[in-house]
């Protein structure tokens, strides 16, 4: 695998175990807030976010390169409300698209198609982490202040199953 191919992996894996710590934070502010459907959604995204790390991680050690785990950042302590808790995820999961295009180009200009095909997978699933963030922001905005509207999406969200 090129190095620099393998360094950009490495500090994608970092992003993402990132992405899952933020998520945890946020879903520990929910659960401490009682809305435990807003909690379990965000509890899934950090499950999603750990697997997507691993996913990289099994790429290099498959292509015989070495996995560099690198520091990791606190996640914010503070979250404001639903309105703007989904707003900064949805800018998240665009800030993600941005660093995998990235990655992707530098496979290409590596000529690493491997890696390229690898991040085929994650492209496509930025698409969708990006609508399921949007429909989430989408959702919490109408219901706005009506706290009646914002528990009913709470228990909505709450019913979200593993896929």
């Amino acid at each position: 695998m090129n190095d620099t191919v393998q360094a950009g992996f490495n500090d994608q894996i970092k992003h993402e175990f990132y992405a899952a710590y933020l998520y945890l934070a946020i879903s520990a502010h929910f659960e401490a807030e009682n809305l435990s459907g807003f909690a379990h959604w965000m509890k899934m995204q950090a499950k999603e976010e750990v697997e997507h790390a691993l996913r990289l991680h099994d790429h290099v050690l498959r292509r015989g390169g070495r996995v560099q785990l690198q520091p990791i950042g606190a996640p914010p302590a503070e979250f404001g409300s639903p309105v703007e808790i989904f707003s900064s995820v949805l800018a998240h999961e665009k800030k993600v698209t941005g660093l995998i295009h990235r990655l992707f180009e530098m496979a290409g200009e590596a000529s690493d198609w491997a890696a390229q095909q690898e991040l085929q997978w994650f492209i496509a699933e930025q698409v969708e982490e990006e609508d399921n963030a949007s429909a989430a922001l989408d959702q919490v905005t109408m219901a706005g202040d009506d706290k009646a509207a914002l528990l009913m999406l709470d228990r909505e969200f709450g019913s979200r199953i593993e896929e």
